[in-house]
């Protein structure tokens, strides 16, 4: 008569299920309610405990936005970073301070450009696949332009030695 109780689960309740989820990462508050959603269909209850957990400090769009952006700066332009904290339902307010500045973007833009294409060609076919490869990773055309100058620049400068 035991058996049956080895199968049945016992059900998490939906805040457990909440501080699970926040306990092994940052959570945008949008994405904590469609993770949420799917054991719970009492929408009041899922933003009532929303709003608990931001009270409390354990849920944070803000902390999110930061994470997110100090993880993906490294690859990332600021339109892209932009685009997917959107998506994520965080504020645009939360996270302008947090973005990189544009000396940053620069330098990130050169880098992912080296680390991409190794060796620069001065000719148009590949002027234009450097500017997709930048534009694709949300890099403005300003910072698109100048990232590409300033490695011809450099790679002419290294030719001359």
């Amino acid at each position: 008569t035991l058996k049956w109780h080895k199968h049945v689960k016992a059900e998490k309740s939906l805040r457990s299920r909440a501080l699970d989820l926040l306990s092994r990462g940052e959570y945008s508050r949008l994405q904590l309610a469609q993770k949420l959603a799917k054991y719970s269909e009492d929408e009041a209850e899922i933003a009532a405990l929303l709003d608990d957990l931001v009270e409390r400090g354990w849920q944070s769009d803000e902390r999110y936005a930061e994470v997110l952006i100090h993880s993906k700066s490294q690859r990332l332009g600021n339109r892209r970073l932009q685009q997917e904290l959107q998506q994520k339902g965080v504020n645009a307010e939360l996270f302008q301070e947090a973005l990189p500045s544009r000396e940053a973007q620069l330098q990130t833009a050169m880098e992912v450009l080296i680390k991409k294409f190794k060796i620069y060609q001065d000719d148009a076919a590949c002027k234009a696949k450097y500017m997709r490869f930048l534009a694709y990773r949300g890099f403005d055309m300003g910072t698109i332009h100048d990232a590409i100058g300033q490695w011809r620049q450099q790679d002419d400068a290294d030719a001359m030695f």
